[in-house]
């Protein structure tokens, strides 16, 4: 099968802007935010953010992942946000409390795929999967954390993607979404888990064996410039 999708990592230019349309098209239509929105929640992040993206033969962003790095000035705001209603927590006191390692831990802040995409929603879930992983393991990530909406927790769950809730919080209302949940993972623990009860999960998304069509670049590609220095 010939490559018809081609992943691009820490995109800039015309694909960071293609990738942010794709999450702001995808975030209208699952949960009714506005790009003002997105730009809003997420503009205090910037300095740490990061977009994975997949792009069609035009340059066209049909999927995307916006991750988080370790050392930005706002820190993470899965952490920040939890100190907000409905939880109310102390995001610093729940992460230490599961072993999150600040500077080695990153964030999965939105993740979506278009639905007018011709390409396959499952392969390119997939593809955004490995991508990730990938990031995770080049640049030495021990740990992620994020505010999932249910259903895309189940749709990881399936992948053998399984998180924990972070202590002190539960699945209440979230921007737009009716149920989502603060979640956090070691990775390494989670992979093998994953490698032990969804081996075929493994070989697809932690492998990335049998991402037919998905041109994924060389592993160096997947190393992130610092945004911290490294311990």
């Amino acid at each position: 099968m010939l490559d018809d999708i081609w992943m691009h990592v820490d995109v800039q230019g015309e694909l960071l802007e293609s990738a942010r349309d794709c999450e702001a098209d995808v975030f209208l239509r699952t949960f009714g935010n506005s790009r003002a929105q997105l730009d809003d929640e997420y503009g205090a992040y910037e300095d740490s953010t990061v977009f994975l993206a997949l792009a069609d033969a035009g340059g066209d962003v049909v999927a995307t992942v916006r991750l988080l790095m370790p050392g930005g000035h706002a820190g993470l705001k899965t952490l920040v946000d939890v100190g907000n209603p409905p939880w109310s927590a102390d995001g610093t006191r729940s992460a230490a409390a599961v072993g999150l390692d600040p500077l080695w831990t990153c964030e999965v802040a939105t993740l979506g795929v278009r639905r007018s995409s011709s390409a396959n929603g499952t392969r390119l879930s997939l593809a955004l999967y490995h991508g990730l992983f990938a990031i995770a393991r080049v640049n030495r990530m021990a740990s992620f954390v994020a505010i999932l909406d249910e259903r895309v927790r189940r749709l990881l769950g399936s992948a053998g993607i399984l998180t924990r809730s972070l202590p002190g919080t539960r699945t209440a209302p979230y921007l737009g979404s009716p149920a989502s949940t603060p979640v956090y993972a070691h990775i390494t623990p989670l992979l093998e888990n994953q490698r032990r009860q969804f081996p075929e999960a493994h070989r697809l998304v932690t492998l990335g064996i049998g991402l037919d069509g998905v041109a994924i670049p060389p592993s160096e590609s997947f190393l992130l410039r610092p945004r911290v220095p490294l311990a």
